[in-house]
C-alpha cells in the first residue's frame, strides 16, 4: 500500500497570504508610528518648563506637584503660572547655564 502525499498549496493561494501579510505589516507599522506622534503632541503640551514652580532639577522637578512635573497629568495644572524665564528641562546645556548650588 502506498502513501498518498497531499497536493502542495498552489501557488497563487500562497502569492495572496504572502501579499495579505505584507500589507497587514505595512499596516500595523503606519497605526504605531500614528500613535507615536498622538503621544508626542500630548506630551508637548505639558507646561511645565514654563511655569514659576519649576526648578529644572532632577531630584525636585516642581515646588508645588513635584510627582506629577512633567508627566501628562500636568498638562491642565491649577497652579500654572507663566515664568519670565522658562527653564529648560534636563539638557547637557541645563546644566551649563544653571549649575548646581
Amino acid at each position: 500500500m502506498l502513501l498518498q502525499v497531499s497536493q502542495p498549496i498552489p501557488a497563487g493561494i500562497l502569492m495572496i497570504c504572502a501579499w495579505s501579510l505584507l500589507i497587514a505589516s505595512v499596516w500595523r507599522f503606519w497605526r504605531t508610528c500614528q500613535a507615536g506622534v498622538e503621544q508626542l503632541k500630548r506630551l508637548h503640551r505639558v507646561p511645565c518648563h514654563r511655569c514659576v514652580y519649576f526648578t529644572g532639577n532632577y531630584h525636585l522637578k516642581c515646588t508645588v506637584h513635584p510627582h506629577t512635573a512633567l508627566t501628562e497629568t500636568a498638562i491642565d495644572c491649577r497652579d500654572f503660572e507663566p515664568s519670565l524665564h522658562p527653564v529648560p528641562s534636563c539638557s547637557k546645556s541645563c546644566k551649563q547655564v544653571y549649575p548646581p548650588s
